[in-house]
């Protein structure tokens, strides 16, 4: 049963809310659905000087002041480097939580970092309401999203980014991946499609060149944590198909091993088979190794090249190269490189493609 409602006026709407059409003229209700993807209208207990900024409905950082009244949204995180959080069994107006994520993720903090300090605390305002279908309803992001398919029966070809760890240099190399293709000519797509919800990375890349971006987000996940991510993935991968690309970059947030559904992914085979090219980006060369062991002995596929923080100078290239026998090209220093990599593995990739479909028609 819903209580009364009553109008607020919201100092910052994230980016993770905005999905759902919420303005900064917020209708409020008392009844909270504590549940991952319901926006939540919560005021800020205090000041932070460090990890203390939301990204906005424009896409903007915004810095948060004791007072401010943000709209965000329910979800959870498990973060290495990061805020670990989870979504509350219950939540009401008064209620104290936290800010998870610079995107607007708002739960209950389990582990703080040292290096940022403890999570930024919120008073729980009530839950965000909007119209919907000409009935006022509890905002959540599910209602604004793709429904996720099992199958996959057709694609481009794919080319994903992964990692080792967070911040290896992900999305460096997808936005200079995605420049170098497009200047070979090709006509690129791009998704983030897994970690927790921020426009930052996938707005980047599009500024590269990518003709359309999508995230998990669009199919209402607020993080990929401890979720079966393929059906989702694959949905995204139909929908930006509808663009009619060349080839579609997948950036995997977070690292290979974790709660985040990255080894999953590269487990299915269905997108491996479509998967015409492997990035992997690390920091040292034990991150190497141990892709490179989890790259044959358990997803049955070539990594393309190693790139991140490990190809920053000769010595990590030269071992990489001559012990390991892989690729080092640093995004950095090289991206034409590895742009020109990439594009001849995508020409003999659709070179296969087209003689699986002609066997098939034959």
């Amino acid at each position: 049963m819903m209580n009364d409602t009553k109008q607020v006026r919201a100092t910052y709407v994230s980016s993770t809310a905005a999905v759902t059409g919420i303005t900064k003229d917020v209708t409020v209700s008392d009844y909270v659905v504590a549940q991952e993807g319901y926006c939540l209208v919560v005021e800020a207990l205090e000041s932070k000087p460090h990890y203390n900024q939301i990204e906005c409905e424009d896409g903007e950082f915004r810095t948060i002041a004791q007072g401010d009244i943000l709209v965000g949204v329910l979800g959870e995180r498990k973060a290495l480097k990061g805020y670990s959080g989870v979504v509350p069994r219950s939540a009401h107006p008064d209620d104290t939580l936290h800010v998870l994520n610079i995107g607007g993720v708002i739960g209950t903090c389990t582990s703080d970092h040292p290096d940022l300090g403890p999570a930024l605390r919120v008073k729980v305002v009530g839950a965000a309401m909007v119209q919907l279908n000409g009935r006022l309803v509890h905002a959540r992001i599910q209602d604004f999203a793709l429904q996720p398919i099992e199958r996959l029966e057709q694609s481009v070809p794919l080319v994903f980014i992964s990692g080792t760890a967070m911040n290896t240099g992900k999305t460096w190399a997808a936005c200079e991946l995605v420049q170098r293709l497009t200047g070979h000519g090709l006509k690129v797509c791009a998704a983030k499609a897994t970690g927790v919800a921020l426009m930052r990375d996938i707005n980047t890349i599009k500024r590269h060149g990518a003709v359309r971006v999508m995230s998990f987000t669009d199919v209402g996940l607020v993080s990929s944590t401890s979720k079966a991510m393929s059906s989702y993935v694959k949905a995204i991968i139909k929908e930006l198909s509808q663009e009619e690309p060349d080839v579609i970059v997948i950036e995997l947030g977070d690292g290979i091993i974790g709660y985040y559904g990255v080894d999953e992914l590269l487990q299915d085979k269905e997108l491996q088979a479509f998967s015409a090219a492997h990035i992997v980006a690390a920091v040292d060369l034990a991150g190497v190794w141990a892709a490179q062991q989890l790259f044959k002995e358990r997803y049955h596929a070539e990594i393309t090249c190693i790139t991140g923080p490990v190809t920053d100078n000769g010595v990590g290239q030269q071992y990489i190269r001559q012990v390991m026998g892989l690729a080092a090209i640093n995004a950095r220093e090289e991206p034409a490189r590895m742009g020109t990599v990439v594009a001849a593995r995508l020409n003999k990739k659709k070179g296969l493609m087209e003689l699986a479909n002609e066997s098939q028609i034959g």
